[in-house]
């Protein structure tokens, strides 16, 4: 079976189960990455079948193969241009009809090797359904893999389907569906007259180019116009409008509608035949509908959301607090054992400070809240897999429309919680280029993991018996910020009514504990990264600056950071922490914003358990929640500002992300600090 060079395209409905198939084949051999050009996440992994090793692309959740959006069009030219040896349809068993859609556009593409996963057997089975794989696959003339992937079943069987597959050398066969006399005569003497279009027939097969044009396809209309490989594109133009013209006026309607209908039509019949139903389910309420009345209901569900984020943030500090200790206390013994062993080999006393104090400290005090957010990462995989979090973007879709904010907005905050740069990445997602900015410009204000140092540190050293309710409130701040600021920017700058959410709601299943635990890694691995790149050369610079001029004091106020955080300070002062060390951490946080606690941990030489107890020194708690709000407001970090000039193609709204968020982020701390004295708070 091939030279252990095949590709197989994963492809799938979302909230098919494609992920866990994904997850089940590959294992923890994958990597993320973007595709080419774009900032939608690319994943990829390697499957071992048989003897050969093989990698599988798991390509975005898609509903059809209609580009209109940028994850429908990420897939079609995947697998277009890229042509993999194989592509797997993961199907969701309880809802055939639909799901089968995307596998009947794949079929008239004319996929080499075609192979559907109808997942969620068990599913189905709890819905009534029997479905007879066997008979289906043999009307659609492709093999069919029956699975129950959270639970392993039928992915071994798979795995040798996968590999007959790829070792087949016969023609695929043709595509099943016909849409009748009239439609089919259109389609032929379409395809006779693209011939001549070298440009396109070289490119893509016939009867889909044919079938795509008669749809009124954009982006294939754009390809006939133009003129390389084209000598006759005014003919073909003709042709088409008199084809389009003749099957409408017969039909009486809109040929792109028709073609839709004929394939659900044909779909229909085909699950009726099937699936068979052995009892009338629709008489019935599905446990999904049942709980969908108490999370979804009008005036509970928004409170059971924010209990569950509270839930969260709570077992973040209460699981993630002990195991923080631990590896802090490994850094404090590295720390010593470093320095010491330097010393005994007579190394300069610069490079005792370096190692101990710059490296070790000052990456130490930020990698000792990975399990923090570890956690945290793994709360919100939980939400997701077990089909929580669309109900979340439906509770929270009234509460955005009331202040303008677009309902599909919320994913995009939801995942600045985890970090703003995938969250603004999402709003390709938007159709509406106003509501995009939009959201774009308020997704900063989403309290990201990079923060979570620092709250962490500040809660843990000044409320500690109350550091998860603290920090429940900054977060729920950042998200009653953004969505009041999103009403104030609509009316100042994109006024019109944002379009009504429509979205799938899942049924609720059980997660995955693999699927859970890949998806917390691969997004937690990513603040391990930054810990090794971006906080190391950070704390090194930092160091750097506190420890020269030669003479000055280590991290005094005459060395070098001493006299930048001493020109800062009076800035901060009213915001109630106008000491230097805090202005600087300040300032050096818009490299990364956990680079603020690494340029504590380096300025204070010491570990985290002893830089909370400085922390405490310095900061009275008002002043220490004023810090928290100026944190989670003032500038977004270097790589969010480079992704808002990307995604917004300008720097106005860039320069405004900028200026807006420094001048809020010191106007609330002020605000909170002032405002706390007032009421004898300070």
């Amino acid at each position: 079976m091939g030279d252990g060079k095949d590709i197989i395209a994963l492809a799938g409905n979302p909230n098919s189960g494609k992920t866990t198939v994904f997850n089940a084949l590959t294992g923890a051999r994958q990597k993320v990455g973007n595709w080419p050009g774009v900032t939608v996440e690319r994943k990829e992994g390697k499957a071992k079948l048989g003897d050969t090793e093989v990698t599988v692309v798991d390509l975005p959740g898609i509903y059809s193969l209609t580009a209109n959006s940028i994850d429908e069009r990420i897939a079609r030219d995947f697998l277009l241009k890229e042509k993999p040896s194989l592509v797997a349809v993961v199907l969701d068993a309880s809802n055939l009809e639909r799901n089968l859609y995307l596998s009947l556009q794949l079929m008239e593409l004319g996929v080499s090797r075609l192979v559907l996963i109808c997942n969620m057997m068990d599913q189905a089975r709890t819905k009534g359904l029997e479905i007879d794989t066997e008979g289906l696959s043999q009307a659609l003339g492709v093999p069919i893999v029956p699975t129950v992937a959270n639970k392993g079943i039928g992915i071994e069987r798979l795995k040798e389907v996968l590999t007959a597959e790829l070792a087949r050398k016969e023609d695929p066969p043709p595509c099943p569906l016909r849409y009748g006399e009239s439609v089919e005569e259109a389609i032929k003497e379409l395809e006779e007259n693209l011939k001549v279009h070298k440009n396109l027939s070289q490119r893509y097969p016939l009867r889909w180019l044919a079938l795509k044009l008669l749809e009124g396809d954009q982006e294939y209309l754009a390809q006939l116009e133009m003129k390389e490989g084209n000598p006759s594109r005014g003919e073909i133009r003709a042709v088409l409008t008199t084809l389009r013209d003749k099957l409408e006026s017969e039909i009486r309607y809109d040929l792109e509608t028709a073609l839709v209908e004929r394939r659900y039509g044909y779909l229909k019949g085909l699950v009726s035949k099937f699936a068979r139903k052995k009892w009338d389910w629709a008489e019935r309420l599905s446990i999904s509908d049942k709980i969908d009345r108490v999370i979804t209901n009008r005036f509970l569900g928004l409170p059971i959301f924010l209990l569950l984020m509270w839930i969260t943030f709570k077992l973040t500090f209460s699981v993630g607090g002990p195991i923080a200790d631990l590896i802090d206390g490994l850094f404090g013994y590295l720390g010593g054992h470093a320095a010491a062993l330097i010393a005994s080999a007579h190394g300069p006393a610069w490079l005792v400070s370096l190692i101990s104090d710059g490296i070790i400290g000052g990456v130490g005090s930020v990698l000792v809240f990975f399990p923090n957010i570890f956690i945290l990462f793994l709360a919100i995989a939980v939400l997701e897999d077990s089909g929580y979090m669309a109900r979340g973007a439906f509770v929270m879709d009234r509460i955005m429309h009331a202040m303008g904010l677009h309902g599909k907005s919320f994913i995009p905050m939801v995942l600045g919680f985890g970090c703003n740069i995938p969250g603004i990445m999402a709003t390709r997602t938007m159709e509406n280029e106003k509501d995009r900015i939009l959201t774009i410009l308020v997704n900063p204000l989403m309290s990201c993991s990079a923060r979570l140092p620092v709250y962490i540190l500040i809660a843990g050293a000044l409320f500690a018996h109350h550091q998860g309710a603290i920090i429940f409130s900054i977060y729920m701040l950042g998200v009653v910020l953004a969505i009041v600021l999103a009403r104030v920017f609509k009316s100042l700058f994109f006024k019109g009514e944002p379009a009504p959410l429509v979205m799938e709601l899942p049924p609720y299943r059980l997660p995955t504990w693999k699927g859970v635990f890949l998806l917390a890694w691969q997004r937690s691995s990513i603040f391990v990264k930054k810990a090794g790149t971006i906080i190391f050369a950070a704390v090194v610079l930092v160091w750097f600056l506190a420890h020269f001029p030669t003479g000055a004091g280590y991290a005094s106020q005459q060395s070098l950071i001493g006299r930048l955080g001493t020109i800062l300070a009076p800035i901060m002062k009213p915001a109630g922490f106008g000491f230097w060390q805090a202005a600087v951490a300040l300032f050096f946080g818009v490299l990364a914003k956990e680079v603020v606690v690494g340029t504590l941990g380096t300025l204070y030489h010491t570990g985290e358990e002893k830089l909370g107890a400085a922390i405490a020194q310095h900061f009275t708690p008002l002043a220490g929640y004023a810090f928290m709000v100026m944190t989670l407001i003032y500038i977004p970090c270097i790589a969010s500002i480079g992704i808002i000039k990307r995604e917004t193609n300008s720097w106005k709204w860039t320069a405004f992300a900028v200026g807006y968020s420094l001048v809020l982020g010191w106007l609330l701390a002020v605000l909170v600090y002032q405002g706390g004295r007032l009421l004898g708070l300070g």
